[in-house]
């Protein structure tokens, strides 16, 4: 699997503007929906969804990077979205540190094996210092996106 095979290109920004989790959560979701990967009306749904995960435990995983995910059936196939904070947010790490890579994963409420996936597809590609801290300093989405594609290239 691939990070291309999920990833809604239209849903990338290197400039999230949130101050803490619950906006930033809210941002990557309207990004999802100005994208058209999640209708409009699921919007508060979709959020609730993934604060509801948060509250089970932060998705934070520390390094600076935090992939908040759910089960929705506001989605018929697994959607992704990416955001870089250029100044970080709280976001309940298990390192204490604040995250600046926001990777967010909504799949089917059935689908158990591509989400699997997908979030081990992430966390592997960012294990990758180089990587991260390649992404911490884009310049825009489609420098993003470029390094994501050449990454993706390169481990498969």
């Amino acid at each position: 699997m691939k990070i291309k095979d999920f990833l809604c290109l239209d849903a990338v920004t290197s400039d999230l503007k949130a101050k803490n989790k619950e906006e930033l959560i809210e941002e990557l979701v309207a990004l999802l929906v100005s994208a058209g990967a999640i209708e409009k009306k699921f919007k508060s749904r979709v959020v609730e969804v993934i604060m509801a995960r948060e509250a089970l435990g932060s998705t934070a995983i520390g390094q600076g990077i935090a992939i908040p995910h759910g089960k929705s059936d506001s989605v018929s196939q697994l959607v992704a979205g990416l955001g870089v904070s250029k100044k970080g947010v709280s976001f309940d790490s298990l390192d204490g540190e604040p995250a600046y890579i926001f990777f967010i994963l909504i799949a089917p409420q059935d689908s158990a094996g591509p989400h699997l996936k997908a979030l081990a597809r992430v966390s592997r590609l960012l294990k990758d210092k180089y990587f991260r801290d390649s992404l911490k300093s884009v310049k825009d989405h489609k420098d993003i996106i470029e390094l994501v594609s050449q990454e993706d290239a390169r481990n498969t």
